[in-house]
């Protein structure tokens, strides 16, 4: 095992090095919430997954460094591409996306032609390039509501899904059966568990979760909500409905504020892959760099890009 020490003086070693190659290559570095501390830490931009979608379409830098997984790799050379985007890890990929093919949602959009396609970004290319538009836990009420069509198919997330439908009661939402591994984890049992412990602490909740766990929640919202929602509240006390990374800016952000995780096992292993290691060899190496055929992201790239309109519409 290595000592403090050694783990200090290394972690500063990869800080200087990922810093200098960063200046060499003039990237930009992007980090989810849900990212190790230390990578957060050196990014240069942090968010959920439409903040960052957000963030590369605007930047100036030609090389995008994306800490997070393949999906959130791909919108952003989808959005981007005159842009150089490295996902630092090749492998890190997400089981949620992994439970909806391109094939699947073509026949289940013969089954039901007269209904929109709203796609959660938590899903391939392939997949966004066969939807109407995309969504992101942050706006999918809001583009559902913006749609024409009164049905709607909305993968792959039911659970999204399902919070969406209560609140858009004038829309069928026909939902695909896929889930975050992660959140579904998440059980009322362990929630109410914690409350016991923790009587003064308000429950966060991301939309991925059960529907028995947000009915216990005082916010439901995306890892963006929670944040902006923590900090405008007088609660002292919180107990969080996310994977476990989240807690490095709830922390940083909020120092006189307390947070509790109510299970062990919120913590996405594909969101973990990425380390100072590996993102200081991607620089080096300009690895690994993220693709898309032309005629896939081109469908695809609407799709996402009229999520940001009616997104930028509603807040207009």
């Amino acid at each position: 095992m290595l000592r403090p020490e050694f783990d200090l003086k290394y972690k500063e070693h990869l800080d200087r090095k990922i810093t200098d190659l960063k200046k060499k290559r003039g990237a930009l570095i992007v980090a989810h919430n849900y990212q190790r501390d230390e990578i957060q830490e050196i990014a240069d931009i942090r968010g959920d997954s439409y903040a960052m979608a957000r963030a590369v379409t605007g930047a100036k830098e030609k090389v995008i460094v994306f800490c997070g997984v393949k999906f959130m790799a791909e919108s952003a050379c989808m959005l981007s591409p005159d842009k150089t985007v490295l996902l630092p890890v090749e492998e890190a990929g997400c089981p949620l996306a992994d439970m909806i093919t391109a094939e699947k949602l073509r026949k289940k959009k013969e089954e039901h032609p007269d209904a929109a396609v709203v796609c959660y970004v938590n899903s391939t290319a392939a997949v966004k390039a066969e939807s109407d538009i995309c969504c992101t836990s942050s706006n999918a009420v809001g583009v559902v509501k913006s749609l024409n069509e009164n049905k709607v198919i909305f993968v792959p997330d039911r659970n999204l899904g399902r919070y969406v439908a209560e609140r858009v009661p004038e829309k069928e939402l026909i939902l695909w059966d896929g889930y975050c591994v992660v959140h579904m984890r998440l059980t009322r049992e362990e929630v109410i568990s914690t409350k016991e412990l923790h009587p003064r602490a308000e429950f966060i909740a991301h939309p991925e979760c059960r529907k028995e766990v947000l009915d216990l929640a005082d916010y439901i919202g995306s890892t963006a909500g929670m944040i902006e929602y923590v900090k405008g509240s007088p609660c002292k006390e919180f107990i969080v409905g996310t994977e476990i990374g989240i807690i490095y800016k709830l922390t940083r952000d909020n120092p006189d504020k307390k947070f509790y995780v109510p299970t062990e096992q919120f913590i996405c292993a594909n969101m973990k892959l990425t380390t100072l290691g590996w993102l200081a060899r991607s620089l080096e190496k300009m690895v690994y760099r993220i693709e898309v055929p032309e005629n896939t992201a081109e469908r695809a790239r609407g799709a996402l890009e009229r999520m940001l309109e009616v997104t930028h519409r509603i807040s207009a």
